[in-house]
């Protein structure tokens, strides 16, 4: 963990008010995809509540340490909803396997406090930002998930995508432009994206070398 936070250190600045990365993804693996759309179930997130009425909806909240621990997913059976609690983050920590006790890996993911505007919490103080790679984050499930569902801001046309266990693309949803806050875009900040489909393994939101962040997370088994 202190390479990553060496690494980050040294690849994410703020300058002016933006954030600036320096390393940028290999677009090649997700822009084939461009020519490709698979009709989107909609599907509502829980929200950031306590007293829900589904018994099954928990809100999962981070580790940091796994060793000796149990999962926190219930035994015999899956929730119907789990939304993920980031306000327990620390800013700019990188996000790996905090949340894999509930079923949910990150790959090129840090904990941000915004101080730019244009990129609001839609709630608290905490999102997840897509680095020290600009414009892709990936989450990876341990189980077979059913749906996901987060709120996105980006500097970018974003695409989210669904993959199988075998890495096909299962169904996607798109943010066609950016939707930075005070930019005047057509589409508010915090846009809703949701996948629902069988045997989802894997999640990408790519932004072509933009800047995204995502808040209020949640999925399904």
């Amino acid at each position: 963990m202190a390479n990553h936070y060496s690494l980050l250190s040294k690849v994410i600045a703020e300058k002016e008010g933006k954030m600036v990365g320096i390393i940028t993804p290999n677009p090649e693996k997700e822009e084939r995809l461009l020519g490709i759309h698979s009709p989107v179930k909609e599907f509502e997130p829980c929200e950031p509540v306590m007293d829900f009425i589904e018994p099954q909806t928990v809100v999962a909240s981070p580790r940091r340490s796994t060793s000796g621990q149990e999962s926190g997913l219930p035994l015999g059976t899956m929730p119907t909803c789990v939304f993920l609690n980031v306000e327990d983050l620390k800013c700019f920590e990188v996000v790996e396997r905090q949340f894999e006790h509930w079923g949910i890996i990150f790959r090129n993911a840090i904990a941000l406090h915004p101080t730019n505007p244009a990129f609001p919490p839609r709630s608290g103080n905490t999102v997840l930002m897509a680095a020290p790679k600009n414009g892709l984050l990936e989450i990876t499930f341990l189980h077979p998930a059913r749906f996901f569902s987060c709120y996105l801001t980006s500097s970018q046309r974003t695409i989210l995508s669904a993959y199988d266990s075998e890495e096909k693309l299962l169904v996607r949803d798109e943010m066609p432009i950016a939707n930075l806050a005070g930019s005047g875009s057509e589409i508010p900040p915090n846009l809703k994206l949701s996948l629902s489909a069988p045997d989802i393994y894997r999640i990408s939101l790519y932004s072509f070398d933009g800047h995204l962040t995502i808040d209020d997370l949640s999925f399904g088994f």
